[in-house]
């Protein structure tokens, strides 16, 4: 274990300063401020500690990120051997690097083998605004320039740029303005929440045939593409009933439209398999990917093309009139190197397919299934959501849910254990290295927390 952070600046000080310089994300800054921010300074396995000197157990991988956890000297010796050699050169002015290319080579020989190219960007964010421009891109090669509508879904996440923003359904941040036109949403499977009564196949279906319905209003031959998270992220951990995919993927093929897979959370190993789309077995033409692909280690994206769209844009598009000064940076394709070999050789995504991942769902079925305050778990794999839940006979929710919610995440950090709250949900997506024990932990110290609010609410 490294030896002990060193603090050599008061936690106040350091508070004090970010409040002088920083707005945070999706907080009320001035209550921040208020309050003032933990400041992290180290990380280890699933482990981060403050600037105190308190541990917490990271459950939520950072942001759904640092798939081998804290503190790999593989990755870190990886960025520095890249550094020493080449640091940064780009790929304009007909240039190319190892680095990316060794990085591409590996990258699709995990993937399924219809897919051929990568436009490597910074974020996830980034990987969705070229999506657009792609997929409008693509039909105006293949002589269809009229297909320019991008359908995405309520609550769904895609990332925090203009464009990517209006292909997410999240109301309250598209009350900042400036969205783009030519973007339409259909409800989320949220069968808990919206099912009524309902099966949830029935209410799957249902959900699904939306879609046709929106494609149909707007015109077949106005619609590029569908976009969406195989389970929704920042929305909840909102995985859809069994029947929704098929039947999404049907439609999209019957209409010629686009089947864009937002792979920013799932890919790389979360659900057990090394993409999300695979966990429910549909295929899509695009990935968006990010987070994972690096472990976080460095900022790096990515959107891979299917190669129907790759072969339109390469023999027919002429220029592509696109480019990120970073793209395919050699650092940040060094690191992912690195990273994509580790869960490739350590067997870390078998391992969550076979053991960390069914172990983990067991045991928070095992553990929440009569708690008075939880009407539903959910996940596969690495990811978790709890339903927080008034009435469980009804599935009626809490008016205060949000409220509820955000306690328990306070409660959380207090206990020692790093979750987060989405709406009435309560969710968590631990390193794909976790032990058993660190799980057992993950789940033990949630548990209290989960109690904590119990007694608030007098459902202990």
């Amino acid at each position: 274990m490294n030896a002990p952070f060193t603090v050599t600046r008061e936690t106040r000080d350091y508070q004090a300063s970010d409040a002088a310089h920083h707005i945070h994300a999706f907080l009320d800054q001035k209550a921040l401020n208020a309050e003032g921010p933990r400041v992290i300074t180290r990380g280890e396995g699933l482990y981060l500690w403050d600037n105190d000197g308190r541990r917490y157990l990271d459950g939520m991988s950072g942001l759904w990120c640092t798939q081998l956890g804290y503190g790999r000297k593989d990755l870190t010796a990886a960025a520095a051997a890249q550094m020493d050699q080449l640091a940064y050169y780009n790929m304009f002015f007909h240039t190319t690097h190892p680095a990316v290319i060794e990085l591409s080579e590996l990258l699709f020989s995990l993937l399924p083998g219809h897919y051929s190219h990568a436009i490597y960007t910074n974020s996830g964010s980034e990987a969705n605004e070229v999506l657009i421009r792609t997929v409008r891109r693509y039909w105006q090669v293949v002589g269809q320039p009229q297909k320019k509508i991008m359908i995405g879904r309520w609550n769904g996440y895609h990332g925090s740029t203009l464009a990517a923003t209006a292909l997410g359904g999240m109301k309250f941040m598209h009350e900042m303005g400036g969205l783009i036109p030519d973007v339409a949403h259909i409800d989320e499977p949220y069968w808990y929440a919206e099912g009524g009564d309902l099966s949830p196949a029935e209410f799957g279906r249902r959900c699904a045939l939306q879609l046709e319905e929106k494609i149909l209003e707007l015109g077949a031959e106005n619609v590029a593409g569908f976009i969406a998270e195989p389970f929704q992220g920042a929305g909840g951990m909102i995985f859809p009933p069994e029947s929704y995919w098929p039947e999404i993927q049907r439609i999209c093929r019957q209409y010629d439209v686009l089947l864009c897979a937002d792979e920013v959370i799932g890919g790389f190993g979360r659900t057990g398999e090394w993409f999300a789309h695979q966990h429910f077995g549909f295929e899509p033409d695009t990935l968006s990917i990010a987070k994972g692909l690096t472990s976080g280690y460095v900022p790096m994206g990515g959107l891979v093309l299917s190669k129907r769209i790759a072969e339109a844009l390469v023999e027919r598009g002429g220029v592509f009139a696109h480019g990120l000064t970073y793209s395919g940076h050699p650092v940040a394709a060094a690191v992912a190197i690195a990273n994509l070999k580790a869960l490739r050789d350590e067997g870390i995504v078998r391992q969550v397919k076979d053991d960390t991942g069914p172990y983990l769902q067991r045991i928070l079925r095992e553990v929440f299934a009569d708690h008075p305050l939880i009407g539903e778990v959910q996940g596969a794999g690495l990811v978790a959501a709890l339903q927080f839940a008034e009435d469980k006979a009804t599935r009626k929710r809490f008016a205060n849910e949000n409220e509820l919610a955000w306690q328990c995440r306070t409660f959380g950090f207090e206990e020692g254990v790093i979750i987060r709250s989405t709406l009435g949900r309560m969710i968590m997506a631990p390193a794909l290295v976790a032990s058993r024990g660190e799980l057992d932990e993950l789940v033990e110290k949630t548990r209290i927390a989960v109690d904590r609010v119990a007694g608030m609410v007098g459902r202990r």
